[in-house]
C-alpha cells in the first residue's frame, strides 16, 4: 500500500495553512480516471495508482478533520488520523460497485478520527457503549439546540430532554456534561511544554458551525438504510438476489464468467440480470425511503 511517509504531513512547525495550500496542488480525479486508477490498484497492486487516489482526496480528509476541533487535540494530529482512514479506504475500495471513492472514504476517515479522539480522551474509554460514545459526540450540539448554555450542571428539564433525545440515562447526561465542562482538565491549561508556545485547551474549542456529531448521525442513517436494503432484497427472485450479492455486495465479487458457468447462460445474460436486479432494488429502496422521509440519491 502507499507509504504514509510519501504523503504531505501536517505539523505544528509547518503550519496548517501551508499544509492546506500544499494539498491543493494535487488535482481532483475525473470519474473515468478514478476508475482506471482503482482498477490498477485492485488488479495489479499498482502503488503509484493508489498514491494518486490518496493525494487527490487529501482535501476531503482535511475538510472532515476540521469538523472535529472541539476536543482539545492538535489539528495536525487529527488530520493525520484522517489521512490514515483515507488510506484504508483506498486499500479496500472496489470501483465495480458503482460508488465514487469520496463517498466510500468518508466513512473510513470519520471512523479513524473518532477512534483517535476516543483513545486520546481519558474520560471516554473504548469499552463504553455506542450510546455513550454518541452522547460524547452529541452533547454539546444537543445543549445548543435547546438553548441550555448555562455553566455547571444542567437544569433537570434539560437533562430529561437530552436523555430522551439521545436515548441515554439522565445520570449519563449529568456525568458527561460535568466531564466536558472541565472536570478532567482546565480549559486554560497550556498545551505542550515550556517554550512550545502559549496555546491553551480553549484555543481548540469547536467551531459552532461545524458538525462534530455528523458521523454518528450518519451512522444511524446507515443502519436504517441497511434495514431497508434487506427489505428491498425481498423484491428479487432467488437468481437475481444471488447474482446481485455475488457481483455487488461482496468484498471479492464473483466474475461474470464464473456465474455464467454456474447458471449455464452467457456472460452478457448474467450482466443483464445484474443490471435489472440493481434497478429493481434501487426502485424499492426509494419507495421505502419515501415512507421514512429519507432521501435516496438517484
Amino acid at each position: 500500500m502507499t507509504s504514509y511517509t510519501n504523503l504531505p504531513a501536517p505539523s505544528p512547525e509547518q503550519g496548517l495553512n501551508r499544509y492546506l495550500q500544499e494539498i491543493r496542488k494535487f488535482p481532483l480525479l475525473e470519474p473515468e480516471e478514478e476508475y482506471m486508477l482503482a482498477k490498477r490498484w485492485t488488479d495489479h497492486q499498482d502503488s503509484e495508482a493508489a498514491h494518486k487516489m490518496v493525494t487527490s482526496h487529501l482535501r476531503l480528509a482535511a475538510k472532515i478533520a476540521m469538523g472535529y476541533r472541539g476536543y482539545g487535540l492538535p489539528q495536525a494530529e487529527v488530520i493525520s488520523e484522517a489521512n490514515v482512514g483515507l488510506m484504508q479506504a483506498v486499500k479496500r475500495f472496489d470501483p465495480e460497485k458503482g460508488f465514487r471513492l469520496a463517498t466510500y472514504a468518508m466513512w473510513w476517515i470519520r471512523a479513524s478520527i473518532q477512534e483517535y479522539i476516543l483513545r486520546s480522551w481519558s474520560l471516554v474509554k473504548l469499552g463504553t457503549t455506542s450510546a455513550q460514545k454518541k452522547l460524547f459526540f452529541n452533547l454539546r450540539k444537543a445543549k445548543a439546540k435547546i438553548g441550555a448554555l448555562e455553566e455547571g450542571d444542567l437544569r433537570p428539564e434539560n437533562v430529561a430532554r437530552i436523555a430522551r433525545d439521545l436515548n441515554v440515562t439522565e445520570e449519563e447526561v449529568i456525568s458527561m456534561n460535568r466531564r466536558l465542562s472541565g472536570g478532567d482538565a482546565s480549559l486554560n491549561a497550556q498545551i505542550g511544554s515550556e517554550g512550545e508556545g502559549t496555546a491553551q485547551w480553549q484555543d481548540w474549542l469547536e467551531d459552532e458551525d461545524a458538525d462534530q456529531a455528523g458521523a454518528y448521525e450518519e451512522a444511524d442513517e446507515l443502519s436504517a438504510r441497511r434495514e431497508m436494503l434487506m427489505r428491498a432484497m425481498d423484491t428479487l427472485n432467488d437468481r437475481e438476489k444471488d447474482i446481485l450479492i455475488q457481483r455487488r455486495l461482496q468484498d471479492d465479487p464473483v466474475t461474470l464468467e464464473d456465474l455464467s458457468t454456474r447458471y449455464e447462460v452467457s456472460r452478457e445474460r448474467i450482466r443483464q440480470i445484474e443490471v435489472r436486479a440493481f434497478e429493481k432494488l434501487q426502485n424499492r429502496m426509494r419507495e421505502l425511503a419515501r415512507e421514512k422521509g429519507m432521501l435516496i440519491p438517484a
